[in-house]
């Protein structure tokens, strides 16, 4: 083995103990695609004066929390952007269809945007939802891992079974 598929295997495992916890969203997100994940608070009895709101969808914080943990969060994620001119969603979608292991970087970089942007302007939260942003981009990170490695799906039933003292 060269020491090029040392550091690629190296890498591919790395970034697999990040992104296979996220990967119980995706039906989530699959089924909200397109769809608002806030309501806005308005309350009873808060008269018309009186500053509303938004209410995000309980799973969508489950996973913002669980994301915002992981070492896919690039505090720099603004450079891709620049670096990359992306000024929109199709460019965004354009850049993840197009993405391979050494695009990593640039994944993370559209990850972190609508997850730690989300933080200072939370409509970022709802719109990486709404056109599909995270969906796409932990859909490229297993496929890229899966193309690298064994099918996250195996490893999963691998790892249940091993809990239960089945392999």
């Amino acid at each position: 083995m060269t020491q090029d598929e040392d550091f690629r295997k190296k890498i591919i495992e790395e970034y697999k103990q990040s992104v296979l916890p996220l990967l119980k969203y995706l039906p989530w997100f699959e089924q909200h695609r397109g769809q608002e994940t806030a309501t806005v608070f308005r309350g009873q009895g808060i008269q018309e004066n009186s500053l509303s709101f938004p209410v995000y969808d309980a799973m969508l914080m489950r996973f913002l929390k669980e994301a915002g943990s992981t070492t896919l969060m690039d505090r720099n994620y603004r450079y891709v952007y620049t670096k990359k001119h992306l000024d929109s969603h199709d460019a965004e979608r354009d850049l993840i269809r197009n993405a391979s292991w050494r695009e990593w970087d640039l994944l993370k970089g559209i990850f972190s945007r609508y997850v730690m942007g989300g933080r200072t302007k939370p409509a970022l939260w709802s719109e990486g939802v709404k056109e599909n942003i995270f969906f796409l981009v932990l859909t490229k990170m297993k496929e890229i891992i899966e193309y690298w490695d064994m099918p996250l799906d195996k490893q999963m039933m691998f790892a249940a079974a091993d809990m239960h003292g089945l392999r």
